[in-house]
């Protein structure tokens, strides 16, 4: 039988990480002489690819310079502040020893989220980690049916804090489950009619043996 697996997103739902994202995104702006965007603006638009998070605050001519800055900021502040969420490591591994297989799908390219994941001591948890390289980014599936083409399993959850996230696991078939803790809040992630919406991962492990039923 295929195994059953169950998507993560990574930012704001595996880990805290908005802080450095945030820190290294506005670096670019007063390394440049721009203007700095607001925190909380900056907020709202993560989850998007990078260039398009900058053409929402920068004219288009600055928008390869301030990824440039970006991507020379972030490799190096990338756990300065990021940390896994409460009780995400021991959900990963008791979804593990369960017998269900676990993979991250995520607007970052593959091989900084698996920076990440490695250095904050996931990675051993996680069976396949699928960035956006190169193809279409969430809300279109692309990056989840790889991860689960990757995993050789059937999915069964998308678990992420976007309703991009909530609307790619959709259009992959997966029942979704948001959580309100990340980059979107709870009306906001509501109008994307997730399957279940929730403050915190605990019920995940109930609801994913109970759907094998």
């Amino acid at each position: 039988m295929r195994p059953k697996t169950i998507v993560f997103d990574l930012d704001g739902t595996l880990v805290d990480s908005l802080p450095d994202i945030s820190n290294s995104f506005r670096y670019g702006f007063a390394k440049l002489g721009l203007p700095v965007p607001d925190a909380t603006a900056v907020r709202a638009e993560i989850g998007k690819p990078l260039e398009e998070m900058y053409a929402s605050f920068a004219p288009a001519e600055q928008v390869a310079a301030l990824c440039a800055c970006y991507r020379e900021h972030y490799p190096q502040h990338f756990t300065d502040q990021t940390r896994p969420y409460p009780g995400v490591l021991e959900l990963l591994a008791q979804l593990r020893q369960a017998g269900f297989k676990t993979a991250v799908a995520t607007t970052k390219q593959s091989f900084m989220a698996t920076r990440l994941l490695t250095a904050l001591g996931l990675v051993a948890l996680i069976d396949h980690i699928q960035g956006t390289d190169g193809f279409p980014h969430k809300p279109a599936p692309d990056v989840i049916l790889r991860a689960l083409a990757a995993v050789g399993g059937d999915g069964l959850w998308m678990v992420g804090d976007t309703v991009s996230d909530i609307a790619a696991g959709k259009a992959a078939g997966l029942k979704t489950y948001a959580v309100s803790w990340g980059t979107h809040d709870a009306a906001t992630l509501a109008s994307a009619h997730p399957d279940v919406l929730a403050t915190t991962l605990t019920p995940l492990l109930e609801l994913t043996a109970l759907s094998q039923k």
